[in-house]
């Protein structure tokens, strides 16, 4: 429901009457979320981000000012150093496209890492990972064992992106959301609710 849209999962032999009653008695819940959703949008959307001095950007979940500096001459026009993202005063234009590129550079260095020590430790190995655009989906699992992450997900801490990282590599095993799949989750990460939380909480900061 993060993009406003409602999605209904169930098992295959459901009826569509059952699918319409189930609906039909959620629909005051749904309404109140979307509107809490839309309230929630509007209330972050009061400070966009300018790509101006001041403003803060998410890492692994913690916020980090932007300065501008005379930086000619490094590898990069942007990084972050000692606790503050230093862009290069005379790329500023293009500061939007810098700081989606350092982030997906930074999601294919840490996730790839990440998705070698979880293979490892459980022994499940991914056919692939590749990194996407995705504002909302953060993972998934294809058919043939082929992982996705959006780079928007290293704007999370760590434990949330390794919760993401093993929900996927999960679904090596299992290929739906039973209650299978999310005592395997639970063994791996017992405390992995609260993570799912974080992002249910977050989702509006992960933008920019």
């Amino acid at each position: 429901m993060a993009d406003g849209k409602v999605v209904i999962r169930a098992p295959y032999r459901t009826t569509q009457g059952e699918i319409d009653r189930f609906f039909k008695a959620k629909t005051p819940w749904v309404k109140k979320k979307l509107i809490e959703r839309e309230n929630s949008a509007r209330k972050f959307g009061e400070k966009p981000i300018g790509f101006i001095p001041g403003d803060k950007f998410l890492y692994l979940g913690e916020f980090y000012p932007l300065e501008f500096h005379n930086i000619d001459g490094r590898k990069s026009p942007l990084c972050l150093s000692h606790g503050i993202f230093m862009l290069d005063e005379n790329r500023a234009a293009d500061a939007r496209t810098l700081f989606i590129k350092w982030y997906k550079d930074e999601a294919k260095r840490l996730l790839e890492d990440r998705v070698t020590y979880y293979s490892k430790n459980f022994g499940l190995f991914p056919e692939g990972i590749r990194i996407t655009n995705a504002q909302f989906h953060y993972g998934s699992c294809s058919p043939e064992n082929k992982l996705s992450f959006t780079w928007r997900l290293v704007m999370s801490p760590l434990a949330v992106i390794d919760y993401i990282i093993v929900h996927e590599l999960m679904h090596i095993k299992e290929k739906n959301h039973s209650g299978k799949f999310w005592d395997l989750v639970e063994a791996a990460i017992p405390d992995y609710k609260r993570h799912k939380h974080w992002l249910k909480e977050h989702v509006h900061f992960l933008r920019i």
